[in-house]
């Protein structure tokens, strides 16, 4: 089944809404979860490497994150009109979540953060015509120490947005989901590591 029909009963939005998962998550084993010896971003060493990218940047990715991703969304903060976060792995969530919404009839704009203000033209951080004032969700492909999305977050509360909270994809347990509760905002989780590695049926050594 390759399209959801906007005229499902609630029951069959749910069953669909579950299979999407299981696929996403089937997707998220066979081309992201990566065995071996990797330094993550905050430094830390790990035995496993979880690269969403190969995932959310692939055609059948883009469709499965935009329906997980837009129902959990719209289930656990309706209010959200805005979803973007730090460039790179925010950028196809996002994207995916915008092209979904536009579909369901209840659009939810894009926006990306670039690491560091340009240096050229209008000289903006943040692109894709995000107004001040608006409600926005911080979203990230993977979450680790939570840096990069309390990055984000502080960007936008200098814009003027109201941040609603983050959605991550994935969630390495590592402190991230700690460090975004601490700060004060709630945290929307597709997936946990653990998840992901009980269903590859693979043991971690960290």
């Amino acid at each position: 089944r390759g399209t959801l029909c906007l005229d499902e009963t609630p029951k069959e939005r749910q069953f669909y809404g579950m299979e999407h998962r299981l696929r996403l998550r089937s997707l998220l084993l066979e081309r992201s979860l990566v065995m071996g010896n990797f330094t993550l971003s905050s430094g830390v060493r790990s035995s496993y490497y979880v690269d969403c990218r190969k995932t959310t940047m692939s055609a059948e990715g883009q469709f499965l994150v935009g329906q997980v991703a837009f129902q959990a969304l719209r289930e656990r903060e309706p209010a959200v009109c805005w979803v973007g976060g730090l460039t790179l792995g925010a950028d196809p969530v996002a994207y995916a979540i915008a092209q979904r919404s536009w579909m369901e009839g209840d659009p939810v704009e894009a926006f990306t953060i670039r690491k560091q203000t340009k240096t050229h033209g209008t000289g903006q951080r943040i692109e894709g015509g995000l107004p001040s004032g608006v409600s926005v969700m911080v979203v990230e492909d993977t979450l680790t120490s939570g840096k990069s999305a309390l990055q984000a977050i502080k960007v936008l509360e200098d814009h003027k947005d109201t941040v609603l909270g983050v959605l991550a994809l994935v969630d390495r347990d590592a402190g991230g989901a700690e460090a975004i509760r601490a700060a004060g905002y709630p945290l929307i989780t597709l997936f946990t590591a653990a998840e992901l590695l009980q269903a590859s049926g693979r043991s971690v050594v960290e």
